[in-house]
């Protein structure tokens, strides 16, 4: 599996192609519609995301292996999309990997600190606390 830092540059490459935000959230949405739904059961209050406009919820998945995977579900599209980016970047990662790796600069560098209503940013901020959450149990257990 590439690193994480080499999902963020493909990440960046493709947004970088894009060019302007109207694009960039079509293609964010697609990669939400790519996202596999949750089970009526894992859309459950344990699953949900706390912090979120939108309805949010999180599977977290400890692999054999020490790695985390997690999938993700929303009721609204932008906000699936933005599951689809957080998921590419940390599924399947270790626990140390996902605690070390700088989100904001990440968020930074592929604008979506700057395009994001500051609702969206607190959504977004909330699901990364949780998956830094998640690290951080793992980590200890």
């Amino acid at each position: 599996m590439p690193s994480i830092d080499q999902y963020l540059n493909d990440l960046s490459d493709e947004f970088e192609v894009l060019g302007d935000w109207e694009e960039r959230y079509r293609y964010v949405i697609e990669l939400g519609r790519e996202l596999a739904p949750l089970t009526d059961a894992e859309r459950s209050e344990a699953n949900k995301v706390r912090g979120c406009a939108s309805q949010v919820w999180l599977v977290t998945e400890p692999q054999a292996d020490g790695t985390l995977r997690f999938r993700g579900d929303s009721d609204a599209h932008i906000v699936r999309g933005l599951i689809a980016v957080v998921l590419r970047l940390f599924s399947g990662r270790a626990p140390d990997e996902i605690l070390g790796f700088d989100t904001k600069a990440a968020f930074d560098r592929l604008g979506l600190s700057n395009a994001l209503s500051s609702q969206r940013s607190n959504g977004l901020a909330s699901m990364v606390a949780r998956i830094r959450r998640d690290a951080e149990l793992a980590k200890a257990a």
